[in-house]
């Protein structure tokens, strides 16, 4: 059992120190989210709140999460990072290899990409990308990363993407695992299709728990049963030593979670208690989840 700390909409010149007392307490990885801006209105529902509101705000603070990693990264030595998930359908998949190369050798290989297809319309137009057939583009764009990443002078000819032979150095020192994000039946095929594990957003136990049945179904299907897989959870209604077990009982091999949360500390809370969280954390939960 792992567990990730989330940083989202947290103040952006807490990020360095929260990390460091995510190493030391323990922590494997610092979860990073994405979004590119807010706008005003918005011409399609959030898909993980029940009545489709966003519960961030226009004054909420979010990072480029690569440009985070490398800047954790440059004050941390063993923990990873991965994005959960960044939005692939607005971004150009040969622009989003240069900076993923990037921050891999940064950070000496401790980088996971977390993938999802994006839900706001408004972020894939203004960047001056279609927002039909996303999901195809988005399939494509997994291609031409995992192509461009993996090395070498490579070219690809596709219906969305379309570049001759090209090779960007330095190679990343190890393979960058991708995770795949999302709850649909078109997302869980894909993670059981290309991706080296699953990042849901937030999700009560049973769901959780049937998702991940169903993934395992799915890479059944592809030939990958006995493939190293990770699922990466948020789950809402089962905490603490018992509830984190139970977690891992259904498959769970990554717990996200914000400690300062059962604390009762916001996103805006000052550094010093959620630094406090942490190490409670670590002494309470991650020392002990294996005893």
């Amino acid at each position: 059992m792992k567990f990730t700390l989330s940083i989202a909409m947290n103040p952006l010149d807490q990020l360095g120190e929260l990390a460091r007392a995510a190493e030391e307490a323990g922590f494997s990885s610092i979860a990073l989210p994405d979004s590119l801006f807010y706008s005003e209105t918005v011409s399609a529902d959030y898909p993980y709140t029940p009545d489709g509101s966003r519960f961030w705000t226009e004054e909420t603070p979010w990072a480029d999460p690569l440009i985070a990693a490398a800047s954790m990264g440059a004050v941390t030595e063993r923990l990873t990072f991965y994005t959960s998930v960044l939005k692939l359908g607005s971004r150009n998949p040969v622009l989003l290899a240069r900076q993923v190369n990037s921050v891999a050798a940064l950070t000496g290989g401790r980088f996971g990409l977390g993938l999802g297809v994006g839900w706001s319309p408004e972020e894939f137009r203004w960047c001056g990308a279609p927002y039909e057939k996303r999901g195809k583009r988005v399939d494509e764009a997994i291609e031409v990363l995992r192509l461009i990443l993996d090395g070498g002078m490579v070219e690809f000819h596709g219906e969305f993407f379309d570049f001759d032979k090209l090779r960007m150095s330095p190679t990343p020192p190890s393979r960058v695992p991708f995770y795949i994000g999302g709850h649909t039946d078109v997302a869980l095929r894909r993670a059981a299709r290309v991706a080296d594990g699953w990042s849901s957003a937030m999700m009560k136990f049973d769901d959780l728990a049937d998702t991940i049945a169903k993934l395992r179904g799915l890479l059944a299907e592809q030939g990958r049963a006995e493939d190293p897989f990770e699922y990466q959870a948020v789950c809402i209604d089962k905490f603490g030593l018992d509830g984190y077990r139970e977690q891992g009982d259904i498959g769970v091999t990554d717990i996200i979670t914000m400690p300062w949360v059962f604390d009762g500390l916001g996103f805006d809370a000052e550094v010093g208690p959620k630094l406090d969280s942490i190490r409670k954390f670590g002494d309470e939960i991650i020392a002990k989840i294996g005893d």
